[in-house]
């Protein structure tokens, strides 16, 4: 039986960097985010962020992360899962 996986075991690299600069925002006040300014911001393409925000909308703990509209590049409504205060 293993015990539960650190951050770096669950996520790979380019999911931990998304994960970073989303709970940063949130941690700001923000609440929704378009992928084309994530891939921009964090020097990645905006497939990578869509494809891996996809991912992490079904297996993250501590966001609730859900397609919200698409309007030149898909939106993202991000919130922290149980109301918790989240920190970056």
């Amino acid at each position: 039986m293993t015990g539960p996986k650190t951050l770096l075991e669950k996520y790979n690299d380019t999911q931990s960097k998304i994960l970073g600069y989303l709970k940063a925002g949130v941690a700001k006040g923000g609440k929704f985010f378009k992928a084309k300014y994530i891939a921009k911001d964090l020097g990645l393409s905006s497939k990578e962020v869509g494809t891996n925000l996809a991912i992490l909308s079904q297996i993250c703990d501590d966001l609730e992360i859900s397609r919200w509209s698409y309007s030149n590049s898909t939106t993202w409504m991000v919130t922290s899962k149980d109301g918790e205060e989240v920190t970056a």
